[in-house]
């Protein structure tokens, strides 16, 4: 019998891990479908990153034909590496990069040279070098690059040549690709994030309120279980990636406009309307931790081994329906965020107001019917409600300011 038992929770266990595995498997699979469409469809972060991508080939291809077919250098591999990596996001953060990985690269050449020298071999210049240079690389002044001096070490000792001239060319190459690769970043399309921060709050409103339609759509049905619970749990989850590349948007949104002033300014390919303010970042932010409380505690809920019993399903799908508004509400305010014309349904507001306030009503008489039937079935729709309460405080005219 134990075995039984042991073997069923086993198996339930193991189609748990595969629907999460499914979920996610499909959740990037329309990730990487709606990027392609978004490319296509017009500027955005998508084609920005295709741009991007785009640049540092470009660069490379540049390097590698001035330092290999121009100038004949036999050791033009240095050039197209560097210019490669420092196509960065920004102009500034090129040039920040640039002056890390350069230093980086003499240091790396130089002590890699040093160390054959003294060795007179491979294998103990190696020995001699490398963990020298790579304990060297944790040193916060190189930022991300003080790893390129060990690398660039081990190109050194593989070549075999200690000279001056030979490591004078490596010196030159690495300057010649920083060049370019800075040149490329900053003359062509240089970026400008302006438009990142306004499509990432709108694309986290609009996903907010996919997830909330979908767990609506499932309430109103009757097709909840602690399976689709899970599922639309760590959809809202996903939702912290979102709120994360958002807060990094920011950051870059301030960096981008550095460096690129006056005629690059005029190169810029992003749209230089006015930020949306610091404010909406954490409005947003609420919205997201509202919608995760919300689905992890309708996932608690429907966890028999949880939760005693859930809420009447009669009472549930009056709480879809309101999630639904919530939804509507939320990709309201995803159009607000991109300055959409079509303003959509100019009475939303009104009627989600409204259509809150009864749906409030018949939660609150659900509310008193379950404190009849035990105090776990009232905690949990009163969460709930509490929830719904706060995800609307966040979403409602007032709050914004409009």
């Amino acid at each position: 019998m134990t075995r039984v038992i042991d073997g069923t929770g086993n198996d339930r266990a193991t189609a748990g891990r595969l629907a999460r595995a499914v979920d996610a498997v499909r959740w990037e699979t329309h990730s990487v479908g709606r990027a392609a469409r978004a490319v296509v469809r017009g500027p955005g972060r998508e084609r920005d990153l295709l741009v991007q991508s785009l640049k540092a080939a470009l660069a490379a291809i540049l390097a590698w034909l001035v330092a290999q077919v121009w100038l004949d250098d036999p050791m033009a591999l240095m050039a197209p590496w560097v210019a490669l990596v420092l196509v960065q996001a920004t102009v500034y953060s090129s040039l920040v990069t640039g002056a890390r990985q350069f230093a980086a690269i003499c240091i790396g050449a130089l002590v890699a040279s040093g160390a054959q020298a003294v060795t007179d071999g491979n294998t103990g210049a190696l020995a001699l070098s490398v963990p020298v240079l790579v304990l060297l690389s944790n040193w916060p002044r190189f930022g991300d690059q003080g790893i390129y001096a060990a690398t660039t070490a081990v190109f050194t000792i593989a070549s075999g040549t200690v000279s001056v001239d030979a490591v004078g060319h490596r010196l030159g190459q690495a300057a010649l690709g920083a060049v370019i690769g800075v040149a490329v970043n900053a003359l062509i399309l240089p970026p400008v994030h302006l438009r990142d921060v306004r499509e990432n709050l709108a694309a986290l409103a609009r996903e907010a309120g996919e997830v909330l339609s979908a767990v609506a759509g499932d309430l109103r049905g009757g097709e909840w279980d602690a399976q689709t619970a899970v599922g639309r749990l760590n959809a809202a989850k996903r939702l912290q990636d979102r709120l994360d590349a958002l807060r990094s948007a920011r950051g870059w949104s301030r960096e981008s406009l550095r460096l690129t002033s006056g005629m690059l300014r005029k190169l810029h390919r992003a749209p230089t309307e006015a930020l949306p303010p610091e404010d909406e970042d954490e409005r947003l932010g609420r919205i997201t931790g509202h919608v995760t409380a919300l689905t992890r505690s309708l996932a608690v809920a429907a966890d028999e081994e949880r939760s005693p019993a859930s809420p009447d399903p009669e009472v549930l799908a009056s709480y879809g329906k309101l999630l639904e508004l919530l939804g509507d509400s939320c990709r309201a305010e995803a159009d607000r965020l991109m300055g959409e014309e079509d303003p959509g349904d100019p009475l939303l507001d009104e009627r989600t107001a409204a259509a809150m306030r009864d749906l409030h009503t018949t939660l609150q008489e659900g509310l008193t019917k379950e404190a009849g039937q035990g105090a776990a079935r009232t905690a949990v729709l009163g969460t709930l409600v509490l929830q719904a309460e706060n995800l609307w405080a966040d979403l409602n005219p007032e709050a914004r300011g409009r």
